[in-house]
């Protein structure tokens, strides 16, 4: 009984932590205009030149260059096309996509 009770712990407990730090994964925010909140996309705040920067699980800060968004936008254009939140509004901004998972990793 006690080992099962035990096991049920863990189990919760794990879960909380993977809920927790899926919350706190890294955003993109917009710099230029801080009061955005969701009126348009990351992509086409892009195209009109504001600048975004990366809020990462801390809450560090770090304004991205038009190559590093240039970069991302390659690897990863699933972040360009979600809502576009300003820094005031970090707290509603969604996190950023991860990476699809090719098939020669995942087996």
């Amino acid at each position: 009984m006690k080992k099962k009770f035990l096991a049920a712990l863990l189990i919760s407990m794990v879960t909380v932590l993977l809920a927790l730090s899926g919350a706190f994964a890294a955003k993109l925010l917009c710099v230029s205009h801080q009061e955005l909140k969701g009126e348009t996309t990351v992509a086409k705040c892009v195209d009109q030149g504001m600048e975004f920067a990366i809020m990462d699980a801390q809450g560090f800060v770090r304004i991205l260059t038009p190559r590093e968004i240039e970069m991302t936008r390659s690897i990863n254009p699933k972040a360009f096309e979600t809502k576009a939140f300003g820094v005031n509004f970090h707290h509603l901004a969604p996190v950023i996509p991860p990476l699809p998972v090719s098939p020669e990793v995942s087996g």
